[in-house]
C-alpha cells in the first residue's frame, strides 16, 4: 500500500535555477545535492519542511509533481534534466498504481530513517538565517530577464575589467563593470545576476547561468549610470584542489572592454540592506563574498558624503589567506576610520598564527554585543560555506557574554530580517 501512495515530489526547475547553492546550504536534512549541471532533491530524504522555499532567489525551488512513491524521480534522473517533466494526468497516475493523491505539499510525505539522517551541525543556518529583508529595505525587482520571463536575457557591454588582487599570486580576482545602456536593469545592494557563458558543455548542451553578487551601489558603479560591478575570482581548481578551469569565471576574467555579455536576473529579495536612519550594518565575509559588502559600503559612503542621511555604525570583518589575496585591499585602506570599522583576518601569513573572522569577532565582543542588542543593527555573512558555523558560534558566544539569551536573540534576528547568511 505504501508503494502505491502518491507523494508531492519536490523538484527544482533546471531552466530557472542559477545554481547559487542556497537551497543545498540551508536544507536541514541534506536532501538537496548537485553535480556540475543541476541541483536536485532526493525524494527519499526530503521531509517537505519548506526551509528552502523562501531563501531561493529565483523561485526555481518551488515546484512539485504528484508521483507514486515507488515511481518517484530519482536523483540520477533529475541530474540529466534540461527542463521539468510535465505533470502526470490522473489516468497515468492510475496506470502506475497510484492509490491516493495528496492535495498539497503541506504535510511531510516522506520521513527520514536514522540511516538517511545526516548529523546536524552545532548551529544550523536554517535556524538563524533570515529569509525576509530588513523592514526598511528598498523594493527589489527580481526575475526581469530569464527563461520564464517575457524577455529571456539582456545584453550588457563590458565597461571595465580590472584585477583587484596583487599581481604575481595565484588568487586572481577581477572587478568587472557591465553597462546596460538604455535597457532597464535595476539592482540593489545584496542582489545578484546570472551570467550565461557562450558555448556548450562536454555533452553539447548550452552552459547554464552562473550567479554573481552585485558589487556596486544601486545607482551604478559610476553614480547615475545604468551599470553595475561584479567581483569574480578566476577558478583554476575545484574544492578538492584538482585542476579545473571555471567556465564562467575564466570567461569573465578574460573579457576585454567593449565585449558583450548575456545576463539574466536580477535575483534576491532578502539579502538587502536597511535604509532607515541610524541603522548599523555588520559585514562578515571572505574572498569574493566581499561583493555585496562593497556594494553596501559604497551606498552608505555616497549617503555619508551627501550629508542627507545619518547612518549608524559600519563594521567589516574580512578574511583571506593573505593580504595579497584580499580583494580591494588598497581601496579599503583609504576609507576613513570614522566611517567604517575594518577588521582583517589572514589565515596563511608566514610566521603568523592563523586568524579567522570568528576570532576577530570574539576580540570585538564588547562592540558586537551592543550591536546584537540593538534592534537597528543588521548582520550579513557571505563567503565559503565552511565559515558559516564558526561565525554563528562566535555570535552565540558574543551574545552570551553580553548577557543575552541566544535562543531568544537568534529567533529575533531571523524573524526581523537582521541576520542574513549567503554562503557557497
Amino acid at each position: 500500500m505504501a508503494e502505491s501512495q502518491v507523494i508531492q515530489q519536490h523538484l527544482i526547475d533546471p531552466e530557472v535555477c542559477i545554481r547559487c547553492n542556497t537551497c543545498e546550504a540551508i536544507c536541514p536534512v541534506k536532501a538537496i545535492t548537485h553535480d556540475s549541471r543541476n541541483y536536485v532533491v532526493d525524494a527519499a530524504k526530503c521531509d517537505l519542511c519548506m526551509a528552502c522555499i523562501a531563501p531561493c532567489p529565483t523561485g526555481s525551488i518551488d515546484n512539485w509533481r504528484s508521483m507514486p512513491r515507488a515511481s518517484a524521480y530519482t536523483v540520477e534522473a533529475q541530474l540529466l534534466w534540461d527542463e521539468l517533466p510535465v505533470a502526470l494526468e490522473p489516468e497515468r497516475l492510475a496506470e502506475l498504481g497510484a492509490s491516493e493523491v495528496p492535495a498539497a505539499p503541506l504535510t511531510p510525505a516522506l520521513t527520514n530513517t536514522p540511516e538517511d539522517a545526516a548529523p546536524e551541525p552545532v548551529l544550523q543556518a536554517s535556524s538563524y538565517g533570515a529569509s525576509v529583508p530588513p523592514w526598511s529595505a528598498a523594493h527589489a525587482y527580481t526575475n526581469l530577464y530569464g527563461p520564464k520571463a517575457q524577455q529571456k536575457s539582456i545584453r550588457a557591454r563590458v565597461a571595465g575589467n580590472v584585477r583587484v588582487t596583487a599581481l604575481g599570486h595565484d588568487y586572481d580576482t577581477h572587478h568587472i563593470v557591465l553597462d546596460f545602456g538604455v535597457m532597464p536593469f535595476p539592482v540593489l545592494e545584496g542582489q545578484s545576476i546570472g551570467v550565461l557563458p557562450p558555448g556548450t558543455d562536454d555533452q553539447g548542451r548550452a552552459h547554464h547561468a552562473r550567479q554573481y553578487s552585485v558589487a556596486s551601489a544601486r545607482n551604478g558603479e559610476r553614480a547615475g549610470y545604468n551599470n553595475l560591478a561584479l567581483t569574480v575570482k578566476r577558478v583554476l581548481q575545484d574544492h578538492q584542489g584538482r585542476p579545473v578551469r571555471g567556465v564562467a569565471s575564466n570567461y569573465l576574467c578574460d573579457l576585454q572592454v567593449g565585449a558583450s555579455v548575456e545576463v539574466i536576473g536580477p535575483f534576491g529579495a532578502s539579502f538587502l540592506m536597511p535604509n532607515h536612519p541610524r541603522s548599523s550594518i555588520v559585514m562578515i565575509c571572505t574572498g569574493t563574498g566581499s561583493a555585496p559588502m562593497r556594494a553596501m559600503t559604497e551606498w552608505r559612503r555616497r549617503l555619508h558624503q551627501s550629508d542627507k542621511f545619518v547612518g549608524g555604525r559600519l563594521m567589516l570583518f574580512f578574511g583571506a589567506r593573505s593580504q595579497e589575496e584580499l580583494p580591494y585591499f588598497g581601496p579599503l585602506q583609504k576609507l576613513p576610520r570614522d566611517f567604517i570599522d575594518i577588521n582583517f583576518a589572514f589565515s596563511r601569513t608566514p610566521g603568523q598564527p592563523k586568524r579567522y573572522v570568528q576570532d576577530l569577532m570574539r576580540e570585538r565582543a564588547s562592540d558586537l554585543g551592543l550591536l546584537l542588542a540593538d534592534p537597528d543593527s543588521y548582520f550579513y555573512v557571505c563567503g565559503l560555506k565552511s565559515m558559516e558555523e564558526g561565525v554563528l558560534l562566535a555570535l552565540r558566544d558574543v551574545a552570551q557574554q553580553a548577557g543575552l539569551s541566544w535562543e531568544v536573540l537568534g529567533a529575533a534576528l531571523k524573524a526581523q530580517g537582521r541576520l542574513h547568511l549567503e554562503t557557497y
